[in-house]
């Protein structure tokens, strides 16, 4: 079960590690097979799937992330605590709103993640 603590502390250092454009602290946040979900690997042309399976290229789709937006900064709204899964309701790129659904392994990294914007 994720406590409210867990999911603040989550929340915060993953917004805190994004804002900072540090690739490795941002990593930190994800088991190396991680599943992640974003409508943005298409629109970066990462891949025409929308899915990142492993942490490698994952890594490869943030550095282009962090390369096209170099003024990149989240700003948090809110955060919701579940099960074995964090929410994290933010504003990204561009301004637009997006909440990110994290479901976390044992480690308390991210294995599973589902990326959903507004239009």
């Amino acid at each position: 079960m994720i406590t409210e603590e867990m999911a603040q502390a989550f929340a915060a250092a993953w917004i805190n590690a994004w804002n900072s454009h540090n690739l490795e602290h941002i990593l930190e946040h994800y088991e190396n097979d991680v599943e992640f979900y974003s409508p943005l690997i298409r629109l970066l042309n990462f891949n025409n799937e929308g899915v990142i399976k492993n942490k490698a290229d994952l890594k490869k789709y943030f550095e282009t992330g962090l390369k096209t937006y170099p003024d990149l900064h989240f700003k948090l709204h809110h955060y919701f605590a579940g099960v074995h899964s964090i929410v994290i309701y933010y504003t990204s790129v561009n301004e637009r709103l997006c909440a990110e659904v994290f479901e976390l392994s044992e480690s308390g990294k991210a294995k599973r993640v589902l990326c959903n914007y507004a239009r």
